[in-house]
């Protein structure tokens, strides 16, 4: 979805993980869609075990409102198969904030995830942790 002043996102799956680039801050339409979007996404996951892997570019500091609706999309992730997400901060000057709130956020819901500075690390991390836990399952 592109909205430059809004923010902008892409979703796709690649395999057992899916991957989110978000840029810059999204305003309320933005998020909307973006949760809707993520609703849509993970249908196609749904029965199997998977992963996240988001990237954001640029500050994106969540107001509350975003924080919450995060919490339930989070939570319905992972009723369609989520065990873990990887995020990806770059150009931010706002990272630890971020940080900080991402971790209030997958820890309230119980997820398993990290904070990367790079994707390469991040998308190595996750499809590690996927296969490990899909064969445990």
């Amino acid at each position: 979805m592109q909205f430059a002043e809004h923010g902008n996102y892409t979703i796709h799956p690649q395999g057992n993980i899916l991957v989110v680039d978000a840029h810059g801050p999204f305003n309320e339409l933005t998020a909307d869609l973006y949760i809707q979007d993520m609703y849509d996404a993970c249908e196609k996951f749904s029965g199997k075990t998977w992963g996240l892997l988001v990237t954001f570019y640029g500050n994106s500091v969540f107001s509350p409102e975003a924080e919450q609706a995060l919490i339930e999309v989070t939570k319905y992730r992972m009723k369609k198969g989520m065990i873990a997400n990887a995020t990806v901060i770059l150009e931010s000057s706002s990272a630890d904030l971020q940080q900080m709130q991402l971790r209030r956020i997958y820890q309230g819901c119980n997820l398993t995830f990290h904070v990367f500075s790079d994707v390469y690390s991040a998308r190595n991390w996750l499809e590690s942790f996927v296969v490990k836990q899909s064969n445990a399952m």
